[in-house]
């Protein structure tokens, strides 16, 4: 178990790696961050950066020798960089979760692999493949490159009419995997913890809202029944425990209700703390940031009780920072803006939470 002063790395330095570092401070802990981008939010707040390519094996190796263990904001980080990291000092969650992780139809096969429902899917690596997947699958469905897809980019639905040639051009014609259409009435995510011990911890099962492809609202608990809480929580527990994780973990799943019941089918999985965990920050005993921080330094892991009766999200996105002045006049909202200097459409600029007591 690492001890207070001990310094956490962190790949990439967006507002995940900022919120990181602040609940690491909390603890003792210092953050050394290591991104390319000169102006990355996480600079402004860690006790020290590197910036550099993440392919700059010297810098990469100088990183691993300054710090006492590895983890990331983001899952695309490249092979090279994981293995180089690894072999000066420990990588978690571990790099094998990365390449899980970075390939849709590998993290499918995984996830099926465990019993665990997910969208009936098919691999598609040319039009005529894509063609065949169709026929088996029907329309609606949705084309995905199998790498470097987030926040809706990447996809497309192919519907009545569409040219499948021209869809898999668009998608720039790289390896893909098709999607079978879920009729869900909800998406839900389980953000839970697993620590160097093998204790896992979850929090209440949330309810997540997108608008044009970004997480918008998320709203904690989720309506559903406590069966299927629990069920969504044991999945979300199978998955880390099969690919002995360590830090924090989300789930995205959809919810099928029909005339059986509720049903989960679980969509993505992404290794490190997620958007629809922010909520925590203001609405749960330990945040999901200061949980990752102690699950990777091996500390025990925190209390995930939510505070009040319901606890919402809402990010800011693009223009809506702007309304942080008004946010900070309202009476139990919690603000967090992320440093970011120039606000653009679909950019991420901060979040406000609202705990209901």
């Amino acid at each position: 178990m690492l001890k207070p002063g001990a310094t956490i790395g962190i790949l990439g330095g967006g507002q995940l790696a900022r919120m990181l570092a602040l609940a690491g401070a909390r603890l003792g802990l210092k953050s050394h961050v290591f991104s390319p981008v000169a102006d990355d939010p996480a600079f402004d707040v860690c006790a020290a950066h590197t910036k550099a390519y993440f392919l700059d094996e010297a810098a990469l190796a100088a990183f691993a020798e300054s710090v006492d263990v590895v983890t990331y904001e983001f899952e695309n980080v490249p092979a090279r960089t994981a293995e180089v990291l690894e072999a000066h000092r420990p990588v978690r969650p571990n790099p094998k979760v990365l390449a899980l992780t970075q390939d849709r139809l590998i993290e499918k096969e995984f996830v099926r692999g465990l019993g665990v429902a997910t969208a009936d899917f098919a691999d598609v690596t040319n039009a005529e493949s894509l063609a065949r997947a169709v026929a088996r699958l029907g329309r609606p469905s949705i084309l995905k490159t199998r790498r470097f897809g987030y926040d809706g980019k990447g996809q497309t639905q192919i519907r009545e009419g569409v040219d499948l040639a021209e869809a898999f051009a668009a998608l720039g014609g790289a390896p893909c995997i098709l999607e079978g259409f879920v009729p869900f009435s909800k998406e839900v995510s389980v953000v839970a913890a697993r620590g160097l011990d093998g204790e896992f911890r979850a929090y209440d099962v949330c309810e997540n809202v997108h608008e044009r492809h970004i997480l918008a609202v998320t709203t904690a608990p989720a309506a559903m029944s406590e069966a299927t809480a629990r069920a969504a929580v044991e999945m979300a527990r199978k998955i880390a425990e099969a690919a002995d994780y360590v830090g924090v973990i989300a789930v995205e799943m959809f919810v099928v209700a029909d005339g059986s019941g509720e049903r989960l089918v679980v969509n993505e999985i992404a290794p490190r703390v997620h958007n629809s965990g922010h909520w925590t920050l203001d609405g749960a005993v330990t945040s999901q940031f200061e949980q990752h921080m102690r699950a990777v330094a091996g500390m025990p892991l925190g209390a995930t009780t939510r505070h009040g009766r319901q606890v919402t999200m809402q990010n800011l996105i693009g223009a809506d920072v702007d309304r942080w002045a008004d946010i900070l006049r309202e009476d139990g909202a919690c603000l967090h803006l992320y440093g970011k200097t120039e606000s653009r459409p679909g950019r991420k600029m901060g979040h406000v939470t609202r705990v209901k007591r």
